[in-house]
Formats: C-alpha cells, sequence, structure tokens
C-alpha cells in the first residue's frame, strides 16, 4: 500500500480543467442542500407502506441506520480535511491503497450514477400519469423520461451556479409539502391507527433486520458534498458539516412524515397502499387533491435528485481521469462543472431509458438497477477502509492525541454500515454488481497500460 496520490492532491482552490483556478461555488447551504436532495429521491413517497408490514419497529430502524449514515458522514469529513479535491471516496481510496483501488471506487461509483438516474427518470413518468391522468402513449413516457433526465443535465451545463440554485430551490420545494405533511399529520395521530410493534410475532432482531433492508438505500448520496469537495467552499470544514447536515435533515424528514402516516392512515390500508402521503393527505383533510399535491411534489424530489446525481456522475470520472485512469476527456471543464462527464452520464442514461421503453426490456432494465445497489457500497467501503489505514498507520496528520479513539470508533461504525448496505442489497444485487465490478478491470488495464506507455517513451 502506498501513497501514490499524495503529489496530485489539490491546494485550497482546485485547479479547473483547463489549467485555471475558479472560485469555489458551493457554500454551506449549498452543499447542505446538495446531500439532503440526492438522498431524497422518489423513493420517500413509498416508503411509510413499504415498511408498514414491519409494523412500528421500522421506525426504530430508521433510527438506527441515522445513525449509522452519520457515522459515515463524519468520516466523510475527516477524509476531505485531509485531501478536499473533486471526487470524494476516489481521492480517498487511491490515496490510501493506489490506482486499482481507486479506480475501482470511480468504475462503481460512476456506473451507478448515470444507471440510477435512467430509472429515476423512468420513475417520474409514473408520478406524471397521477398528475394528468389519462392513457398517455408510451411514447409520451419516453419523451416525459427524456425531458426528466437532460433538463437537469442543461442546468447542469451551465455551470455550478445554476446546479446550486436548482439544487436549493428544489430540495426547499420539496421539503416543504413533506415537512407539512409530517408537522400537520401529528395533529391528526390516532393511535388506533398504528399497526403492532412487531407483526412477526417475537422476532424482534428478524423484524428489525427486514425493515432496514428496505431502508439501508434511503441514505445512498450522504457522499455528496465529499465528491464535489473542489467545488465547496472551505471543503475542510463544510464538507463533514454539510454531509452530517444534510444526512440529519433528511432523517428528520423520512422519521417525521413515516410517523405521520403511520398516524393517520389505519394500518391494514397502508399496508396496500400505493401513495402512502396522498392517503395522509386526503384522510387529513377529505377528498382526493392529496395526490396531486403528493405527486407534484414526487416529481419536483426527482428532478432535484437528477439534478445533484448528474453533477456526481461527472465528478467521479473527473477526478479518476486527471489521474489518467478514466480517458482525459472527462477532465474537460466549464463554470466549475465537468462538461464531457455531464453529457457522457446523460447520453448513457437516456440510452439506456430509450432501451427500456421501446423494448420492453425490463429484465435487463431491472438487473441493470440490481448493480446500482450493490456499486453504491463499494465507494463506502474503501472510503471507510483509507480511513482505518490512515488511522491504524498513524499516518493521516488529523491523528493526535484525543482524537484517535473517536476517529477509530467512526471509522469501523461506518465501515460496518457499509457492510450492511451490501448484505441488504441482497445475493441477486451482490453477485450482479461484482461481475460488472470486474469487467471495469479491462477499461483500467487499458488506461493504465496507455500511462504506463507513455511515460516510458
Amino acid at each position: 500500500m502506498h501513497d501514490t496520490a499524495s503529489e496530485t492532491r489539490a491546494p485550497a482552490a482546485e485547479q479547473a480543467g483547463n489549467g485555471t483556478q475558479h472560485a469555489r461555488r458551493f457554500g454551506l447551504p449549498t452543499a447542505t442542500a446538495l446531500v439532503m436532495g440526492n438522498i431524497i429521491g422518489g423513493g420517500i413517497f413509498l416508503l411509510p407502506s413499504s415498511v408498514a408490514p414491519f409494523g412500528t419497529l421500522s421506525l426504530l430502524a430508521f433510527v438506527v441506520l441515522t445513525v449509522g449514515a452519520i457515522t459515515l458522514a463524519l468520516v466523510f469529513g475527516r477524509l476531505a480535511q485531509r485531501n478536499p479535491r473533486t471526487g470524494g471516496p476516489y481521492v480517498y481510496a487511491r490515496e490510501a491503497f493506489g490506482d486499482f483501488a481507486g479506480f475501482l471506487s470511480a468504475w462503481s461509483y460512476w456506473v451507478m450514477t448515470w444507471v440510477s438516474n435512467a430509472a429515476l427518470a423512468v420513475a417520474a413518468v409514473g408520478y406524471i400519469d397521477v398528475i394528468f391522468p389519462g392513457h398517455l402513449s408510451k411514447w409520451t413516457h419516453l419523451a416525459v423520461a427524456l425531458a426528466a433526465l437532460w433538463l437537469p443535465a442543461l442546468a447542469n451545463l451551465a455551470g455550478t451556479r445554476w446546479v446550486g440554485a436548482v439544487q436549493i430551490v428544489s430540495t426547499v420545494l420539496k421539503f416543504l409539502p413533506l415537512l407539512f405533511v409530517a408537522v400537520v399529520g401529528l395533529f391528526f395521530f390516532d393511535p388506533h391507527n398504528l399497526g403492532p410493534f412487531d407483526p412477526s410475532g417475537g422476532n424482534v432482531l428478524g423484524g428489525l433486520s427486514a425493515a432496514a433492508a428496505l431502508l439501508l438505500y434511503s441514505y445512498v448520496g450522504v457522499e455528496s458534498a465529499a465528491m464535489s469537495g473542489g467545488e465547496v467552499r472551505d471543503p475542510e470544514r463544510n464538507v463533514g458539516r454539510a454531509s452530517v447536515l444534510g444526512t440529519i435533515g433528511a432523517a428528520l424528514v423520512y422519521l417525521l412524515g413515516t410517523v405521520s402516516v403511520f398516524g393517520t392512515v389505519p394500518h391494514r390500508d397502508l399496508v396496500k397502499s400505493s401513495a402512502p402521503f396522498s392517503d395522509a393527505v386526503n384522510n387529513m383533510f377529505g377528498g382526493q387533491w392529496g395526490g396531486t399535491l403528493i405527486a407534484v411534489s414526487a416529481v419536483i424530489s426527482i428532478i432535484g435528485a437528477l439534478n445533484g446525481w448528474t453533477l456526481m456522475s461527472a465528478q467521479a470520472p473527473f477526478a479518476a481521469a486527471q489521474d489518467g485512469l478514466f480517458p482525459a476527456a472527462f477532465t474537460r471543464k466549464q463554470r466549475g462543472v465537468p462538461t464531457f462527464g455531464v453529457l457522457v452520464g446523460v447520453v448513457l442514461a437516456s440510452l439506456l431509458t430509450i432501451v427500456n421503453y421501446t423494448t420492453g426490456a425490463t429484465g435487463v432494465f431491472n438487473i441493470l438497477v440490481l448493480i446500482t445497489t450493490f456499486s453504491a457500497t463499494v465507494p463506502y467501503l474503501l472510503a471507510a477502509a483509507a480511513q482505518l489505514y490512515w488511522l491504524v498507520s498513524g499516518r493521516g496528520h488529523q491523528v493526535r492525541a484525543g482524537r484517535f479513539a473517536r476517529d477509530l470508533a467512526l471509522a469501523l461504525g461506518a465501515f460496518g454500515f457499509s457492510m450492511w448496505l451490501v448484505a441488504g442489497a441482497g445475493y441477486a444485487a451482490v453477485y450482479q454488481g461484482t461481475l460488472f465490478l470486474f469487467a471495469g478491470v479491462l477499461v483500467y488495464v487499458f488506461m493504465k497500460g496507455r500511462r504506463v506507455s507513455a511515460e516510458q517513451a
């Protein structure tokens, strides 16, 4: 193990792709909105009914997972103090373990972003059907899905100022209705609507693990500030703060929203509900307008998530390309955004979406979505392992008397949380994801071989 990346560490004002310095454009509020917006996608609107079969025990699972996610966020903050470059988990893995580990982190994260973006776009179409009821054609669905991909991409191509503006606005717009349901729902809370604490009949640990498996990926996105470290002002302080604040903000929305829905929708109805937040609003105020309101919120939520994840899809290959592990074209940057990476990511997501709608190849699409669930965990595991490496080897300049035990406990907790994510992904996801991860080795061999050949020339 060696420090192969120490010579590439960027100064406080990171070099842009064209060799000129640029001002960091993400302050703490924007970085926090990026984390929170990426964590909260469209899945939150189905979460209460997804975990309802496990009873109110699932609320305890939320609390346990939140602690794990905050632990991981704190570790990202510690690692950003050591190296605040754009690329986050990739940078940490490469600096600790060398090129190959760094490449695996970047490859895995990159694949996860553009495949999951396609899945988010398809999810947006379902909510559009609620807003505009009727029998929309397959081609209309495809057009809506592509628009959901390209509008955030255009915001990214306009520069980090636009990315930040869209992220803050979309986060506020989706946070307010969710918070409204969460807070107002407490006034309509009826304990009789709650189901049993543990419907399994005494197997609390089993129920807790089963509920957690459904909820684990609700916190993917905690790394977003670290991934964009090169664009964050004062990243040594703000990456960690934004990661923790964004995670806590998302957790509050998740937990309060789920509690309110549990208390306003009878358990027997909630288990079968396909729109739990809409049912909660309808039960509170009567009528059927809640469905449209929540559908609009869901679309805004997904567009905000796509805005942030489109940027993430370009950051990992940008950092790897700077080190010669991805094609050099990924280093092209304008107005603080890796434009080539944005374009490649949105084109790949668009092609996958087109295949999904035109061929009906849902089997292939579902396999790729499974791959993303495993791919998200690889950078987390390597980043937590990198922090453990710096602590155990005593080479991190942040490791000081009085902090070692605390940082070691955090790193072990983050590693354990990441392993829990792997277990929660399921056998199929791990199997498919591992095959796809190893397929990336061919890309590494090609890029590494070209770099060595150029150095010897």
